[in-house]
């Protein structure tokens, strides 16, 4: 079987879509396209459906992809570092998260690298561009919210955050010790929000796990960092939900309030994944090992 076939099917099974899949590689859409059904002239059935945005693998192009991918992935890093390797550093590429990926993973990572002369290349993005990006090839390793469903990616557990409803000591003395207990949410629904999302997703899985209720406010400010959430609680802008590790100096030094101490705090956990097979390369699986070694030691 030819391996640029193979080349070329995986990419497309990882993009999901021919146009992805040429950009990728550097080619045309219709080589693409011809390669494909070369190879499913070679093995006499069809590996893709075509649909109105993109290709759906049939079960024999998933069967394929996730028996061949692995295989290809690590003729790719032998082909790509030289049998006679000279010394040449690898290059990781990461995706997260911005403050886990600056906060958590780039320090412990940059011990790494340093020991093993391993270069990064680290970008943030949503969970389900991030995990599509990894899927298409685009990054080595992803810090995500979410964990992936099916084979082509693997998922491991890296770390659980526990998330603290916080406010500037200006509106937290707004509501009395206990009020929040008692009261429930009702007790904070003049205090402005401050959130990464008009959805407000982490004050609305706060208030759905600890209240059994939804939100009623609306954000005040919206900024897709929680760093710069943080900043903003600090300012007085209003309350917001934040993963403790990320608040706790500003809690130890009075800069922010915890408004609740929960019998059961809500968690959000962390996931490394990878594309299924890739943890045999060794800048991978070095770097994957340590950041799940470093998390033991995060509070």
């Amino acid at each position: 079987m030819d391996l640029a076939l193979l080349r070329t099917f995986v990419a497309v099974h990882r993009a999901g879509s021919l146009t992805r899949a040429a950009a990728l590689l550097g080619l045309s859409q219709p080589a693409v396209i011809a390669q494909i059904r070369a190879l499913e002239r070679q093995l006499g059935r069809p590996l893709f459906l075509r649909q109105a945005r993109g290709v759906t693998p049939t079960s024999i192009g998933d069967e394929l992809a996730h028996r061949a991918a692995p295989h290809l992935d690590a003729l790719m890093e032998i082909t790509q570092s030289g049998l006679d390797d000279n010394g040449s550093p690898r290059t990781l590429h990461l995706n997260g998260p911005p403050e886990f990926v600056s906060e958590r993973a780039l320090p412990a990572l940059t011990a790494l690298a340093g020991r093993d002369r391993m270069a990064l290349r680290a970008s943030f993005g949503h969970a389900d561009e991030a995990l599509e990006g990894l899927a298409a090839g685009h990054y080595d390793l992803v810090i995500s919210t979410a964990r992936p469903r099916g084979a082509l990616l693997t998922a491991t557990a890296l770390c659980d955050e526990e998330h603290v409803l916080v406010a500037g000591a200006r509106w937290a003395a707004r509501i009395p010790p206990g009020t929040l207990r008692s009261k429930g949410p009702r007790a904070a629904k003049d205090l402005p929000v401050v959130e990464v999302h008009e959805s407000l997703p982490l004050v609305s899985r706060y208030w759905a796990e600890v209240f059994d209720s939804l939100p009623t406010a609306s954000a005040a400010v919206i900024v897709p960092d929680l760093r710069a959430v943080l900043s903003s609680v600090i300012a007085g802008a209003g309350l917001a939900v934040l993963p403790r590790y990320l608040c706790a100096t500003a809690l130890e030094r009075g800069e922010v309030v915890a408004l609740l101490d929960p019998p059961v705090p809500p968690l959000r956990t962390y996931f490394l994944v990878v594309r299924t097979g890739t943890l045999a390369l060794p800048h991978i699986g070095r770097a994957h090992e340590w950041l799940l070694r470093s998390a033991l030691d995060w509070d």
